[in-house]
């Protein structure tokens, strides 16, 4: 998405290049380049209006038009700072709507769709959308930011509940647990919540737990009644309850050959 907008241009001693082209030519050229595919010289272009024309609104455009030319070529760590840029020059552009979700998104467009890589990105992509409907309630961004954001706090629960996994395939019951319990505090809207449920519920049981066992699958059922881990955590909590093992010393992920290389199921 390119802004195209064009305010006019006021005529004066700069309105024209060594080219013999104008400002709101010029900024037209660089818009149908991009458009196009021919970023770079485009970026050429759109360079020559924002150093050229500086107390003209089309440069500050030009600016903006910069840092979509970035992104629409792939280049997400370009365009977050070109949009951080502006961010910090414009701060009350009307644009700025736009620019906060581009920011989020240029950090989404990093990060690692695999749960077990690292989310680093995912968590800083959340933290820049948070609060966007109520600092830009009339945005026409809201509905693509809380879609996003269903997509990345998801990505987040996907990796705790990676982890967890790792920790009950070592027999860390008390850590498995604990991922799981703040899996279900922070990410209990999100598509991997019942996962996380069947498997803490499932946990509980096998454990002798037996009431928070019962707790977790009326939960399941209130908040996710069609859900597909309902038939099989009924299942499993129909069979004899266990009694809570001993765990054994644990050895820290990254202390273990290939650290979490490897590990995945759904």
């Amino acid at each position: 998405m390119l802004l195209c907008t064009m305010p006019t241009a006021q005529a004066g001693p700069f309105s024209n290049t060594s080219r013999g082209k104008s400002m709101d030519e010029l900024y037209e050229s660089c818009t149908k380049n991009a458009e196009r595919g021919y970023f770079t010289k485009a970026l050429e272009i759109c360079n020559r209006v924002r150093n050229v024309y500086r107390d003209s609104p089309l440069s500050t455009l030009a600016e903006l038009t910069i840092a979509d030319i970035y992104y629409k070529r792939g280049d997400y760590e370009q365009a977050r700072i070109a949009y951080e840029d502006f961010s910090r020059l414009h701060p009350r552009h009307e644009k700025m709507d736009y620019v906060s979700y581009r920011i989020g998104l240029t950090i989404y467009k990093r990060s690692p769709a695999a749960a077990g890589r690292d989310q680093t990105s995912t968590r800083q992509a959340v933290n820049a959308w948070t609060g966007f409907d109520s600092r830009y309630p009339d945005s026409s961004h809201v509905p693509d930011v809380k879609k996003y954001l269903v997509k990345a706090r998801d990505r987040l629960a996907r990796k705790e509940l990676y982890i967890a996994r790792f920790y009950a395939q070592r027999g860390a019951w008390g850590a498995t647990q604990k991922r799981l319990e703040g899996l279900l505090k922070r990410y209990s809207n999100t598509p991997t919540a019942p996962i996380a449920m069947k498997e803490l519920s499932s946990a509980y049981h096998r454990w002798g737990m037996t009431q928070k066992a019962t707790d977790i699958r009326d939960l399941l059922v209130e908040q996710y009644p069609n859900s597909k881990q309902l038939n099989r955590l009924n299942k499993v909590l129909s069979s004899p309850a266990g009694e809570k093992p001993e765990e054994p010393t644990f050895v820290r992920p990254y202390r273990v050959p290939g650290g979490m290389a490897g590990m995945g199921g759904s």
